[in-house]
C-alpha cells in the first residue's frame, strides 16, 4: 500500500462505506472504525439527536474533531459520514494520512439502501429523499473525487467483490 497504512472510505450515504469497510478491514487485517459510530459512542447520543439539538453545524464540529484524531492512527479502515468531505480540513486530513477510496453509487441505489433507515437526519427532514440525495450528490461528488486515490462503484457488486476490487487497486497504486 505504498507506505500508507490507512484506508479511508468516502462517499454518499447508502454507498456501503460501513458494510464494505468491515469486509475490507477483515481482508487487510486492519482495525475498522466508523466515524459516525465513534461520535455516537463518545457522546452517548445518536447522530439524528445531535443534528436535532446542535444542528448540522454542531455535528460537523464534532465530526471534524473525530476525523482529525482518527486519521492520525495507523492500521485502520475508516468509514466516514457522507458529508465529512464538506469540511476542507477533513479533506486535508483524509488525503494526507491514508489512501482515500470513493465508493460511488447511483441515486437509485442510495434511495433503495436508505429508504427504511430512520436515522439519517438529512433525509428525515426531506419530503423527497430522491431529490435530497440528488442535490447532495451535486454538491459533494467533486469533493469526493478531489481527494480520492481510488474510485470504486458499489451499485451491482457484492460486498466481497467491492472489497477485492479496492484491494486490487490499492495494491497496484
Amino acid at each position: 500500500m505504498k507506505g500508507k497504512r490507512n484506508v479511508f472510505l468516502v462517499g454518499p450515504m447508502g454507498a456501503g462505506k460501513t458494510t464494505i469497510g468491515k469486509q475490507l478491514a477483515q481482508n487487510l487485517h486492519l482495525e475498522f472504525i466508523d466515524s459516525d459510530q465513534e461520535i455516537e459512542a463518545r457522546t452517548g447520543a445518536p447522530i439524528d439527536w445531535i443534528f436535532d439539538i446542535e444542528g448540522e453545524a454542531g455535528f460537523r464540529v464534532r465530526e471534524k474533531e473525530i476525523i482529525a484524531e482518527l486519521t492520525q492512527r495507523q492500521g485502520i479502515v475508516l468509514a466516514t459520514g457522507g458529508g465529512a468531505i464538506t469540511e476542507a480540513e477533513n479533506r486535508t486530513f483524509l488525503a494526507g494520512r491514508g489512501i482515500v477510496v470513493y465508493l460511488e453509487t447511483s441515486i437509485d441505489q442510495q434511495v433503495e439502501r436508505t429508504r427504511r433507515d430512520k436515522r439519517r437526519p438529512l433525509l428525515q427532514a426531506s419530503d423527497d429523499p430522491e431529490a435530497t440525495l440528488s442535490t447532495l450528490n451535486k454538491e459533494r461528488d467533486n469533493l469526493y473525487r478531489e481527494i480520492a486515490d481510488v474510485i470504486v462503484a458499489t451499485n451491482e457488486n457484492s460486498i466481497k467483490s467491492v472489497a477485492n476490487k479496492i484491494i486490487a487497486q490499492i495494491s497496484e497504486g
